[in-house]
């Protein structure tokens, strides 16, 4: 089975695996049928995005270890809905992106430039 591509046309990178991230809790931010929010953008959180997103009603920061979430704190590397990534955009909230680990979907949501605005090395 081949790899999936990441934003940039090669293939899809770990995003972190401390914490174990991804939709299917693989390092990388695969999608398929069951992912419907997206999880494609490897992002590395920031103390302000997080505020961002709790105040949305997504609460980042809090463990559930029923959907086994870790928690995130600042720094973190995460796989984030494309959708949130684009709102924080919008917003002045986003957080870094790591191209080479974030999913060609994302370019659903966000162009490319936008994700460039935020990259930072893998």
């Amino acid at each position: 089975m081949a790899k999936a591509k990441n934003v940039l046309g090669g293939e899809l990178q770990t995003c972190s695996t401390d914490p174990m991230t991804g939709f299917y809790r693989d390092g990388c931010c695969n999608t398929g049928g069951q992912d419907t929010g997206l999880h494609v953008v490897c992002s590395q959180v920031t103390a302000e995005f997080l505020e961002f997103s709790r105040q949305r009603g997504n609460d980042l920061s809090t463990p559930n270890p029923m959907f086994d979430f870790p928690g995130l704190q600042p720094g973190d590397r995460w796989c984030l809905c494309a959708a949130r990534w684009k709102e924080a955009f919008d917003a002045g909230m986003a957080p870094s992106v790591v191209l080479e680990s974030t999913h060609i979907s994302a370019l659903e949501f966000a162009n490319l430039d936008e994700l460039k605005q935020h990259a930072v090395d893998a």
